[in-house]
């Protein structure tokens, strides 16, 4: 499996606590996990937990694009938000192919999958189709910490922040042979690394774009930065949709109604509401 899978960064964190009832937003109702598929009026969506600005206690940016293709594809809308499991083969099998042992899935489409030629081998069962979004992992600095920055080797005796079990964590801790282990300091999420260095308890975090953008909302006292790690892609990775191999038609609904939210524009206002810009695939 890749190594920049954004998704593993929940990995050893998760819990499985699957006897959570199903969230169903924006003006959908709750909804029993093993309702009719989409062909009987309601698409039950999978999203992730804890994965703000995506998913997170049932609202972000997946919930509110589950919404949107529901009305698209004009049903109701069940989402089914999880617990990350071991790897992305766990998470297919739970909320994609299968369903959990415990009775908590499958549903009907999969979001924030990445568009990946090893994921799609390693799991026949499924399509993953639809990317609608690039994530990268990037660096933003205090400027008053930092105020010029020319590459890692300003950030020598700086304090810098990144998630536990994150894939900032890993390149960050893993970086030149480990030079940087003393000065980053783990924090339980981004959100939360993010909130230290504005309040000044840090000079740097490492997260991905679309965490440290829907933090910092264009703060001027703050510059993000692109930097180049061995173990990343430096363009990044595309996320999208996951489906059941046989849901052929499914597949091209979904496919087509991203399309129209994309031309419409209501794909980037719905990005730019969590303060994300999205970048297409």
């Amino acid at each position: 499996m890749t190594r920049f899978i954004p998704t593993r960064r929940r990995a050893l964190r998760a819990c499985l606590r699957l006897g959570a009832s199903i969230i169903a937003g924006h003006a959908a109702a709750a909804v029993a996990a093993d309702a009719p598929a989409a062909d009987g009026g309601l698409l039950k969506v999978a999203v992730y937990n804890d994965l703000a600005p995506f998913s997170d206690k049932g609202q972000g940016i997946d919930a509110d694009l589950g919404a949107a293709l529901a009305a698209r594809l004009g049903v109701k809308l069940a989402l089914l938000p999880f617990n990350a499991g071991d790897d992305l083969n766990d998470d297919l099998r739970n909320m994609v192919w299968k369903g959990h042992y415990l009775g908590y899935g499958p549903a009907d489409v999969m979001l924030h999958v990445p568009v990946d030629r090893m994921l799609m081998n390693a799991n026949p069962q499924v399509t993953i189709f639809a990317p609608y979004h690039v994530e990268t992992v990037r660096l933003v600095r205090s400027l008053r910490s930092i105020p010029v920055f020319g590459g890692l080797d300003d950030l020598a005796g700086r304090r810098i922040g990144v998630e536990k079990v994150s894939i900032a964590a890993m390149v960050m801790l893993g970086e030149g042979g480990g030079r940087f282990r003393d000065q980053v300091r783990i924090c339980d999420s981004a959100v939360q690394a993010l909130a230290r260095l504005k309040a000044g308890e840090l000079d740097a975090v490492l997260a991905t774009r679309s965490e440290i953008e829907s933090v910092m909302r264009g703060d001027p006292a703050f510059a993000l930065q692109e930097l180049a790690f061995e173990r990343l892609p430096r363009a990044g990775w595309a996320i999208g949709m996951a489906v059941r191999k046989e849901q052929v038609d499914l597949a091209r609904r979904l496919q087509a109604a991203l399309n129209d939210l994309r031309g419409s524009g209501e794909l980037q206002a719905l990005f730019a509401k969590y303060g994300v810009q999205v970048v297409k695939p």
